[in-house]
Formats: C-alpha cells, structure tokens, sequence
C-alpha cells in the first residue's frame, strides 16, 4: 500500500466500472446470494462465508471453527474427497478462519460451476461424520498448533496478548484455540453439534464472481442449493467487555531471538467510522518505511530491527496492534515510551496534504484489490455479511469523508496509555 500511487482521474474507472453491478437474492432457506458477471476472465470464483468464527465457541471447547476449515474438505456422503472432482474440472479450493467468520472458496473455469456448486451445497447439506476423517484432521489441526504456535518462536503471541486485552469476550483466545487439548479430545458428538448449530443456509453467503451469465449462475444455485433445510437462527450474545481504566503490561521470557513488544489499543468494530479513521492513520504511524515509528525507531535511533502496525477487522470490539524487534542492548521500557510518544507526535503533525496522500493510497489498495476475482468474491460475502454487498463498491467514500479533525479526535481517544496493552516478548536472562 506504501509504494503504489494512481492519479485521481484514472480511479475514476474503477467506481464507474460496470462490474460494480450486481444481481443478489435470497433462498427460501435464508442463504444469501450474490452474483456478478466478469467477462474479462473465463474464470468464475464460488466463495462460500459462514457466520461462524472462534467467538461462538465455548471456552471449553476452543478451535473447532479452524477444526471445520479443515474436516470441511473431509468429504460429505455422496462426495468422498472434495477436492478430486473439482481439479478434475481444472479447479482449486481452499479456506480460512477468523475470529467472525470462516471462508471457503474454488476457482474453475465458468463453465464447470455446476462442479463447485455440487461440492459446496453437498457437503453443506450432509457433510460425512467419518470417525477416522475426523482422527486424521484433528492430528493435522493439533501439529499445525505444534508447529506454528507452540515450536514457534513468538508462537504464542496471539495467545497472550489476546487474553490481556480481553477479559471476558471471547476474543480472548485465538482462531486455533485455547489449547491443544479441546480439538485433541473434540468428540464427535460435539463436532456434529457444532456443524448443526452453524453451517447452515441461513448463517452463510454465497458469492459469485467471474464469466458467467448471471442467469445461468441464478439457475444453478437455486438448483443445487434451495432444497437444503435451513437451519435454526443462530443467536449470539457474548458478555461486553468492560471500559479499561489502567494500562495493562505482561512480561514473558522465552527462548527467541530478540526482544520484541506488542501493544495493542481497543477501537471500534469494523463498521465502526472510528475503524476507517484508524486504518488511515495506519501508514502515517507504523505501516510502512515512510511512516513516523519506522523512520524514527528504525532508522534514525536504530533501536529496533522492524516494526509495523494492523487493525483486527473484529466484527466487535478490535484492537489496533503495533509489534516490532529489538536491537541488542536496547530497553525496551524506552522503546514502549518511545512508541508512546511516536504515535502522539505523528498524529499531532498530520496536515490536510498527508491525510489526502493517506486517502490516495487507501483508495489506490481498495482499487487494485477489487480487480483481482478472488479478493472480489470475498469482499462481496464479507460485507453482504456485515450489511448489504452493494456497500463494498461505496466503501472508499467513508474514507474520503474523514476530516483531520475527525481521525485527530479518534487518535486522541483510542491512543491512551491508560487503555494500552502491552505484551514484553523477552529473551531469556543470561547469567
């Protein structure tokens, strides 16, 4: 997003672009549809989003939604193995979890949708609850937990800094789950109840993107999908966080190369306007090599080897995260101050010139992002998820209606020290 810049006047295709058009309907069964027709490609994307993440887990039985990711792929009763007839077809599938959500999606040629419309609305419908499919990716789930965050160095980060900033929301643990032991004993009779409860037509959305009539994809949706049963209404209610009144720090040693820090700031959820006037400061903090941390801690000082800045894109409340490296023989009380103090400062000397150049490069990421079919598809479900599809292609102009003043307010008030949590990620004590 740092490097890329178009001129104004050839954006001005994107938001005209007739792709931005696009057919949605509803099932019988409450699934969501949306369809838009691509013919630059003769390729069509089938995303398929289900409303379930690790927040609707119990806290007993963490990590089944990224359990699902996989066994989902498993097979159902009339399909063995997924994937099979779809690369027959010259397509690919794939999936990922989040906090909100779980996202399925295949890539085919345009006239072999029946294929990945077969596939999805099988396994929606009578997904196989095979004993040893089931022992096969709960050993795969349970080494991805091994590898990444258990043998990982800072593999655990997530894990920590997510329990310190929330208290009772069950953000509190990571997609992969509290630990080990909930998927390692994950019973069937469980995992069914999980599926039940969820992956259903009324807690998922279907897009469809790419070179097909959308007629033709109108008439096989409702082919393969309108005589699924919808499921019950999902009903969520998780507990609200309470307001943080102290700034929160935890201290872990471990064997890794480098000191590091992690705060994290609460912010609004993603429909929030306070999440567009944060993701716009995130370049003039600590998203890239022009921002005022990287050039001031990195740099200038030399007091750390990286460091960067994201949003969760939380459906509630989220968190604003800045991480980076230290270099040997550097506080890391001072960098935390200095981090501080960064963040005031860059906030404080924003001008109208850099919030425009800002707003460039935002609208310059949407825009290229939206070309690609993939990104499209799911962006589509995402916000069809959050809303209506239709705002994905008006998201840009929340953004352009940020004032200075607006995201100086909201920087002044998310940016508290008071509010901060702050994980110190430390090598071990050498004697």
């Amino acid at each position: 997003m740092c490097s890329i810049y178009i001129p104004t006047q050839q954006l001005s295709f994107y938001i005209r672009n007739p792709m931005n058009q696009i057919h949605t309907f509803t099932l019988e069964n409450g699934l969501r549809v949306i369809i838009q027709e691509d013919f630059s490609t003769p390729l069509v994307v089938v995303n398929t989003l289900y409303q379930v993440g690790s927040r609707d887990e119990m806290p007993t039985q963490t990590g089944f939604a990224h359990l699902f990711e996989h066994f989902m792929f498993e097979g159902s009763v009339n399909i063995p193995e997924f994937d099979a007839p779809l690369e027959f077809s010259g397509g690919e599938s794939n999936a990922f979890t989040t906090s909100d959500y779980t996202n399925y999606y295949n890539i085919l040629p345009a006239q072999n949708i029946a294929t990945a419309l077969w596939l999805e609305s099988d396994r929606m419908l009578s997904l196989a609850f095979e004993q040893e499919s089931l022992n096969v990716q709960k050993r795969v789930v349970c080494e991805e937990f091994k590898e990444h965050y258990i043998n990982q160095p800072y593999g655990d980060v997530w894990h920590k800094l997510s329990a310190l900033a929330y208290k009772t929301h069950p953000y509190r643990w990571p997609t992969i789950g509290i630990d080990l032991s909930h998927v390692e004993n994950a019973t069937m009779e469980a995992v069914k109840a999980f599926f039940e409860k969820y992956y259903h037509p009324n807690n998922a959305v279907l897009a469809i993107c790419g070179g097909i009539k959308k007629q033709e994809a109108e008439v096989a949706v409702r082919h393969w999908f309108s005589a699924i049963p919808s499921g019950k209404r999902v009903e969520r209610a998780w507990p609200t966080e309470a307001p943080q009144a102290e700034a929160r720090v935890l201290e872990v040693r471990a064997d890794v190369p480098s000191n590091a820090i992690y705060k994290a700031y609460k912010m609004g959820k993603r429909t929030d306007s306070e999440y567009i006037a944060l993701d716009l400061l995130r370049d003039a903090i600590a998203a890239c090599d022009t921002a005022y941390l990287y050039l001031d801690l990195v740099k200038e000082k030399r007091w750390m080897s990286s460091i960067t800045c994201y949003l969760t894109e939380s459906l509630d409340e989220g968190l604003f995260v800045i991480e980076g490296k230290l270099m040997d023989g550097i506080a890391i009380q001072d960098v935390d101050e200095a981090i501080q103090l960064g963040i005031a400062k860059a906030v404080a000397n924003l001008t109208e010139n850099d919030l425009q150049k800002l707003k460039n490069k935002v609208e310059t990421f949407w825009r290229f992002s939206e070309t690609n079919l993939t990104n499209r598809a799911h962006n589509l479900a995402f916000f069809e998820m959050l809303s209506t599809a239709s705002d994905y292609f008006d998201e840009f102009e929340k953004y352009n209606a940020q004032s200075l003043s607006t995201i100086k307010e909201t920087a002044f008030r998310v940016f508290q020290n008071g509010k901060s949590n702050t994980l110190y990620y430390l090598k071990p004590i050498t004697q």
